[in-house]
């Protein structure tokens, strides 16, 4: 089965393609809402508080982002297609909602709906894409992904304030979205295939490093991933400022529904379109250079806008933030895919994006409450600020080398992990009379050619540490079959004798 299973992007072109579609109805329904909510929000509920408008944010990122965690923690042993399709089965009801609800509370709980389905579809999308792919193309494939997903979010995003401006902000506008929901659900049920043996094929021959914890490394202790983190982080937070206040600023300006609509769709667009050439970059040029310069670009066109009140100055800083935004976004996936192993990956983007999508809720509530009380400007100025100072620690905490490679563990390694957890075993592959004669106390043992038939017998949740007389021959084989099968497995470093009969001067 494993070598009818290629990776890559021309080898899978149709299915990442379906996936590539299927993504853009993803970002039309966050498109949906992108320009109308605020003036939704103010005319058909009398809400006018900034902070008030933007909990519809606070209450999709939070969401979202717990969507995504969960996504990647339970894509490995649910499957990523039956997530995705649970996402667009709870999109279904949201247009209804936004139409009919009677008050605000109900879009709040529309908008909680729309984080737990972007959370699901979206995190899906990334994870299936990336397992497709292998290593070489990964950049690109990311840029295609994210492209997809943000030019949908303008395109639709144009079509509603287009919409809105000609026949009203309720209902019409959030027709699109019922269409939007409808054709992702069939696309994904009929047509779109799990990806988990991919996974599987390529863990049998990857040699990352595995994180002793994922959510914690990736979190803050790994230098490389939780840098890429915090700027996800930020770069969402600057992402809901934009989102819930630049639509109230250039109403401030007397602009109408259509300019707004042009103004909020070039950000987007731009960033989406662009991903199509960022994220090729990211596969050959230095990933770190790209995460700084586009946080840089983006606070310093965050900072100008409350400068200026000239529809071709706001266009241009629009399509500005929109070229810092495509430089980071394709790049912080391809990054933690790249620094992280197969099995591991999924969880691992999964807490990036737990982070990324709280960014929304931060944002909004911190540029929410500093609008009403100091006023838009101050808020622009300090999201701004914060996003230079994300592009400063991108500079000067993350690493210029990515991956970090391990092919065997150590015996003190090996010593370690059965202290510290609990689902750790150390596999024998020697043949009986071997096993018999000395062994490691704790190994279990499975001679080599018994492999194959004891392997459905085996826990997937443990990590296994193969074990030889000498380490590198019969154990890395053992490895390598159990990795084929969706296992975790490494072998040790040294084999039987390092662990019996170690040398003190090694």
């Amino acid at each position: 089965m494993s070598e009818s299973i290629r990776l890559g992007l021309k080898e899978n072109a149709k299915q990442f393609t379906l996936l590539v579609i299927v993504n853009a109805f993803v970002g039309g329904m966050i498109g949906m809402e992108r320009t109308i909510f605020p003036q939704f929000a103010e005319l058909e509920f009398g809400v006018a508080s900034k902070t008030a408008i933007l909990s519809f944010i606070t209450a999709f990122g939070i969401s979202k982002a717990l969507a995504n965690y969960y996504t990647g923690r339970l894509a490995n042993r649910y499957g990523r297609k039956n997530l995705l399709v649970m996402g667009w089965l709870l999109a279904l009801p949201i247009p209804f909602l936004l139409m009919y609800a009677p008050s605000w509370g109900w879009v709040i709980g529309a908008n909680v709906l729309l984080g737990v389905s972007q959370g699901l579809t979206w995190s899906s999308t990334v994870v299936m894409k990336i397992d497709l792919v292998g290593e070489k193309n990964r950049g690109f494939a990311m840029g295609l992904n994210e492209f997809a997903g943000y030019f949908a979010v303008g395109i639709v995003a144009f079509l509603t304030g287009y919409v809105a401006q000609q026949y009203g902000v309720t209902p019409y506008p959030f027709y699109i979205g019922i269409v939007i929901s409808v054709v992702g659900l069939v696309l994904s049920v009929l047509w779109v295939k799990d990806t988990r043996v991919f996974v599987h094929k390529e863990h049998a021959g990857d040699t990352t490093a595995r994180l002793d914890h994922v959510f914690w490394e990736t979190t803050v202790k790994n230098k490389t991933l939780s840098s890429v983190t915090q700027a996800g982080l930020v770069n969402n937070l600057n992402d809901g400022m934009i989102w819930g206040l630049l639509p109230i600023l250039l109403v401030s300006l007397h602009y109408n529904h259509e300019h707004i609509g042009i103004i909020t769709a070039i950000y987007p667009t731009v960033w989406g379109i662009g991903q199509l050439f960022t994220g090729k970059m990211a596969d050959h040029y230095s990933k770190k250079a790209m995460l700084f310069w586009g946080m840089l670009l983006q606070g310093l066109a965050i900072l100008w806008i409350p400068f200026t009140a000239d529809f071709y100055v706001l266009a241009s800083l629009s399509a500005v933030l929109g070229l810092g935004t495509a430089l980071v976004y394709p790049t912080f996936l391809s990054t933690i895919a790249q620094a992280t192993s197969p099995t591991q990956r999924a969880e691992s983007i999964g807490t990036f994006r737990l982070w990324r999508d709280l960014g929304y809720a931060f944002g909004a509530v911190i540029s929410g409450i500093t609008a009403d009380v100091f006023g838009i400007e101050y808020a622009v100025w300090g999201i701004g600020g914060i996003t230079i100072i994300s592009s400063l620690i991108i500079q000067f905490r993350m690493p210029a080398q990515i991956k970090t490679t391990q092919v065997c563990m150590n015996a003190d390694e090996v010593k370690q992990a059965l202290r510290t957890h609990k689902k750790v075993q150390l596999l024998d592959v020697r043949s009986r009379e071997e096993y018999e004669q000395e062994h490691i106390p704790e190994a279990l043992h499975i001679a080599l050619p018994d492999l194959p038939e004891r392997i459905p017998q085996l826990d997937k949740g443990y990590l296994y540490i193969t074990v030889c007389d000498k380490g590198g021959g019969r154990s890395a084989e053992a490895a390598t079959r159990l990795k084929e099968q969706g296992l975790d497995a490494i072998w040790l470093c040294g084999g039987t004798q390092a662990w019996l009969h170690p040398n003190p001067e090694a």
